[in-house]
């Protein structure tokens, strides 16, 4: 099988790197490394997401799909009375994320190794689910995040997505309108869409 990012042990030789981003005004530094999602940079998807998403300060948070940790740390630091946890299916993401929190001075998170919702039974709940969902990974992995989080949210708690135009955010909408008694698109740019989606 081909390397990805959504892969559970990527096998792509390492090359770390440091990014440096200002999310939410404040200066983050992150490693990232082959085999994870945007290693590069951060994605603008999760930027547009990052600086779209309302956090309460003592909210419990949920990021899936974590990656390296931009929008699950963002959100800690939004959140400091409250808690994140990052899962990512990709141990080396997963790693990263750990470090990362380290790195930035962040301790209210836990971090996963989790194939979608593996490792968070159904009984946690959530005030907010965030998820930049693998798209890649193909339409029923990216419906069971959204059908995960609604099942893991309170009442009243929101999913927050954001999603391409061109990589289906329109059936994306329709999708998450089976679930959830409001969805709403809270902002656009350069293609990207972010969906607010309350239980």
């Amino acid at each position: 099988m081909a390397d990805h990012y959504y892969s559970s042990r990527p096998e792509a030789a390492h090359d770390r790197r440091i990014i440096e981003a200002v999310l939410r005004g404040r200066k983050f530094r992150f490693t990232s490394d082959a085999g994870v999602f945007s290693k590069q940079e951060v994605d603008f998807g999760s930027k547009v997401l990052i600086e779209a998403m309302e956090i309460g300060s003592q909210a419990l948070i949920l990021d899936v799909g974590c990656g390296y940790g931009p929008i699950g740390l963002a959100a800690a630091v939004l959140a400091p009375q409250g808690h994140v946890t990052m899962i990512d299916v990709n141990e080396r993401a997963a790693a990263l994320a750990e470090e990362n929190a380290k790195a930035n001075g962040i301790t209210n998170i836990t971090v996963l190794q989790s194939d979608i919702y593996s490792s968070v039974p159904e009984i946690e709940k959530f005030d907010v689910v965030l998820t930049n969902p693998p798209i890649r990974a193909g339409k029923a992995v990216v419906h069971a995040v959204f059908e995960g989080a609604y099942k893991r949210l309170k009442p009243g708690g929101a999913l927050w997505v954001v999603i391409q135009k061109k990589q289906g955010a329109p059936s994306a909408k329709d999708k998450l309108e089976q679930h959830f008694s409001s969805v709403e698109e809270v902002t656009k740019e350069k293609g990207y869409r972010i969906f607010k989606a309350v239980k």
